[in-house]
């Protein structure tokens, strides 16, 4: 029988301030508290409370037949319980349904595995910790980063114990075989490799308002056939949860979509299953992936945060500093340091402005990149002031330098 693996990527970063010059050495204000909790209270309002409310009133409906997944950032995490309580508690009650799976991934949503594995792996023991405390779960499908894959990463996580991980269907990384198989993950004994189908997903995250597109509207009916006639065990429908609402608003239609969904699917014997679930099928070939993927652009790889020199340079000495922030034995000083990691502050670097344009300036607070960049360094260069007085306070001699001179 066919399967539907529908996952949702939830997560908000904590956005910094137009830090100035002038702010280094007086502020360690860097967060935006108004803008964060704006963004916040605006997408719970239009996404995250309706869709819940829609999730678990299919679950209710269904009596377990229907079952999602959902990988929701410990920045994300930290924001509901600051801004958004409500959220936090509806995310509760569809955890105790058991037809929701959570997944494991980096608490900062970050690009740690890139640059330290040390920090990669406390980052996802730290996200694995929250969502055992708050949904009584321990995850044991990983979900990196912007789904950010290659084989070194799938080595590393099946050494971390998990049974498998998601990774994007690409075309220049699949060829002319399937996503909508289970593959094994090369360089491991038997992680499984859960690959998105990009097509079906993105007809509903991104085509599904598109009066432009030939298929426009799109209807269940109309999304089912598709499924239907497409070969394959698992169709795996990955997407921001922010499709609902938010990037789709309410008068698209697509909640309408998602509530019949359901529905369309069975009449056609198509099942859903969790990761977990879908990763119990025997995998039908091995995949090889030297060169790291993502689900970013058009172009599936990581010029999104590490395309120009501004990304790069602010990124290796944000890495730079790792050790002086952990030997400060500051919590803060940590804490700040673990948000500057979040991938979002990268993206809003970037200056791919073509065909990707929207996507970048998607509660982007800067008004271009170089701007982002500017403020980034700034709280940067304030943080190693930090970290300098804390090592003269406890007579430690190792000093990170200034990074920029402004």
């Amino acid at each position: 029988m066919k399967s539907i693996c529908f996952y949702f990527q939830v997560h908000q970063p904590f956005r910094l301030k137009q830090y100035k010059v002038f702010d280094i050495g007086k502020s360690t204000d860097y967060f935006d508290d108004t803008l964060n909790a704006k963004i916040m209270q605006k997408v719970a309002k239009k996404c995250y409370l309706p869709t819940n409310n829609l999730m678990l009133n299919l679950i209710k409906k269904h009596k377990g037949k229907f079952k999602i997944a959902y990988s929701i950032t410990g920045t994300a995490l930290d924001q509901f319980e600051k801004y958004a309580p409500d959220v936090l508690q509806s995310f509760i009650e569809l955890s105790k349904t058991g037809c929701v799976e959570f997944l494991s991934e980096t608490y900062y949503h970050s690009l740690s595995f890139l640059f330290s594995k040390k920090e990669f792996k406390e980052q996802v023991e730290l996200h694995k910790k929250k969502i055992k405390e708050l949904f009584n779960q321990t995850p044991k499908i990983f979900r990196n980063t912007e789904l950010i894959y290659n084989n070194e990463l799938a080595h590393h996580i099946e050494n971390m114990g998990y049974d498998g991980i998601l990774a994007e269907g690409a075309d220049h990384v699949l060829g002319w075989r399937s996503p909508n198989i289970n593959y094994k993950a090369k360089t491991t004994e038997n992680l499984k490799l859960l690959l998105k189908n990009y097509k079906l997903s993105d007809d509903i995250a991104f085509r599904f308002s598109n009066k432009g597109w030939k298929d426009h509207p799109l209807t269940t009916e109309k999304f089912v056939s598709w499924v239907h006639k497409t070969e394959g065990k698992t169709i795996n429908l990955f997407m921001d949860y922010e499709t609902f609402g938010e990037h789709q608003w309410e008068d698209t239609g697509i909640f309408n979509f998602m509530k019949h969904l359901p529905d369309e699917l069975f009449k056609k014997h198509i099942k859903f299953r969790t990761p977990s679930e879908t990763a119990k099928d025997l995998p039908i070939a091995e995949l090889d992936v030297h060169v790291p993927m993502s689900w970013a652009d058009v172009e599936r790889d990581l010029s999104a945060w590490l395309g120009n020199e501004m990304q790069n340079a602010s990124i290796k000495e944000l890495y730079a500093i790792e050790n002086a922030v952990k030997k400060s034995n500051d919590k803060k000083i940590i804490e700040d340091w673990r948000k500057l990691t979040t991938s979002d502050h990268f993206y809003y670097m970037c200056t791919k402005w073509f065909s990707d344009g929207d996507v970048h300036k998607y509660f982007n607070p800067y008004d271009t990149p170089y701007d982002s960049y500017i403020s980034f360094m700034n709280v940067l260069n304030d943080l190693v002031i930090r970290i300098t007085k804390k090592q003269d306070k406890h007579i430690i001699t190792e000093k990170p330098s200034l990074l920029i001179q402004n």
